[in-house]
């Protein structure tokens, strides 16, 4: 299973590379056991993205200690209540999506004196079941999280709707982050991870072809 995956993270990075020289990919290593992360881990290469902080702590905290280049993301959604935890893990923080927590999390990196490089997550087709930030909010929360709260927001991440055409809500994540003068794009997955790179992306954050189905 490990050499297995190993083979597919490299097949993925050659195209990727063979894309863009841009492009980090996030490995999502979401229930999978560290044994099965680990030939990954051992060529070097440093993100990876959890998406429940618990799971992430037990699963990272020993090996961090021991590599502190590794860098972890938090790719799911945040509830408020487990913001001082993800602080203490993460390194980077994909799903900064309401007022609330963005002000729990600043006050959280004061106490533990960390700073977290965060995400916003737009909610880019408005679809009622996902978390995110609407389209016509957007440019103000982005305003109040840089400016007032002194975040270091360094981009926009979406999950665009399933069974459509990826590309043009790729494209208008990219129109809003350029006119925010946002660097970073978190965009696409194994499905259409080409088409976020194609559209701009600068992160992309792959499972389940790296390590195939999850149970």
């Amino acid at each position: 299973m490990s050499t297995h995956s190993l083979e597919n993270f490299r097949k993925i990075n050659d195209i990727v590379k063979n894309l863009s020289n841009k492009v980090n990919i996030i490995v999502v290593t979401k229930t999978f056991p560290l044994e099965t992360i680990n030939p990954i881990i051992n060529i070097g290469h440093l993100h990876y993205g959890e998406n429940k902080v618990l799971e992430a702590i037990n699963k990272w905290s020993d090996l961090l200690k021991k590599n502190n280049r590794i860098k972890l993301h938090m790719i799911g959604h945040l509830q408020s209540n487990k913001a001082k935890e993800a602080v203490s893990i993460f390194s980077y923080i994909h799903s900064l999506d309401s007022e609330k927590l963005a002000n729990v999390l600043c006050k959280e990196e004061k106490i533990a004196n960390k700073r977290i490089k965060y995400f916003i997550q737009v909610n880019i087709a408005n679809e009622k079941q996902k978390s995110g930030i609407s389209e016509d909010l957007v440019d103000d929360f982005i305003r109040y999280t840089i400016n007032d709260l002194n975040l270091d927001v360094i981009g926009l991440m979406c999950i665009p709707p399933l069974n459509q055409n990826p590309t043009p809500f790729f494209l208008l994540l990219k129109k809003i982050a350029d006119k925010n003068k946002l660097q970073e794009l978190s965009m696409g997955m194994s499905n259409d991870y080409r088409e976020g790179i194609s559209s701009g992306a600068t992160f992309i954050r792959i499972g389940s072809s790296i390590f195939g189905q999850r149970n």
